[in-house]
């Protein structure tokens, strides 16, 4: 039984939950649809709790644990306090209404990380953007977009922000392509405070920062912006999160898991070090 630590969110408590409720399920040779059908629900709900992306009801974990064979009252006790902590909402959900609910997954898994890898082609990661450059993006295709809700949407990211800012917080390493940088958001002032930000950021603990330039040509990352969750508990797999339009991907496989890992450390070889990025961040600033 894995012990979580105080202070540990309550993303990476279901997660979790969910991971030891797989391994029970899986250590007894048992279907996603027989448990389903044990708890009255559909074999994509139980793999949604496998993977810690539903809330869990105590019934439904009791009756689970009594199908795994789980009759220990220590660990049954056990793992139905870690589904009343799990349950406990966290601060992003208070902002349901500016962000989708695939999002609001991402959020929390972002917020139970210990390590962030990204690699962004088309914009600066949001982390590490200024507010203006983030009202900027969020007007660009919806111009009729109610200033409350962008306000609320921004009051997201900059909460997000706080991550990066905490010295305690999971560390955030970013390969930004060249692209994104060149690409004049907001316009020339706007830009100009973005890249003075991003050399800022450069400059914290907790930040590690790359530029994949233009001259480096074709490169590992052919399927676009990704990013990689690492997690503080061993129990628990890395994340993929790709972003699309109207939804998004979470993979935690291993196989898949593996080919990201392979790309990234593949970007980071091949982009410029972290002080030569500075170098051209600062070009850039001198260019605008």
């Amino acid at each position: 039984m894995t012990t979580v630590q105080p202070g540990s969110g309550s993303m990476v408590r279901r997660i979790l939950l969910g991971s030891q409720l797989r391994r029970l399920r899986e250590g007894k040779g048992i279907t996603r649809e027989d448990a389903g059908y044990t708890i009255r629900a559909s074999e994509s709900k139980i793999s949604r709790m496998e993977l810690g992306r539903v809330s869990f009801k105590e019934r439904d974990v009791t009756d689970l644990l009594s199908l795994y064979g789980v009759e220990d009252e220590t660990e049954r006790a056990a793992l139905l306090t870690l589904v009343r902590e799990a349950n406990q909402a966290g601060w992003w959900h208070s902002f349901s209404d500016a962000m989708p609910n695939w999002f609001q997954t991402y959020v929390g898994l972002e917020e139970a990380s210990a390590l962030i890898r990204l690699y962004e082609v088309q914009f600066v990661p949001g982390l590490l953007q200024t507010e203006d450059y983030m009202r900027s993006l969020m007007t660009l295709n919806r111009p009729n977009l109610d200033r409350t809700e962008v306000d609320r949407r921004i009051n997201v990211r900059m909460h997000r922000q706080k991550l990066v800012e905490d010295a305690e917080g999971p560390r955030l390493w970013a390969i930004v392509d060249e692209a994104a940088l060149r690409r004049p958001v907001g316009g020339p002032t706007v830009m100009r405070a973005q890249i003075q930000r991003l050399i800022e950021a450069a400059d914290m603990p907790n930040v590690i920062l790359q530029v994949m330039p233009f001259r480096f040509g074709g490169h590992a990352a052919e399927s676009g912006a990704f990013t990689i969750l690492r997690f503080p508990e061993q129990d628990l797999p890395d994340v993929v999160y790709l972003e699309q339009l109207t939804s998004a991907l979470y993979l935690d496989k291993r196989d898949d898991v593996d080919q990201y890992l392979q790309v990234m450390e593949r970007l980071s070889v091949d982009s410029q070090t972290p002080a030569s990025s500075v170098e051209l961040l600062s070009e850039m600033l001198k260019e605008s």
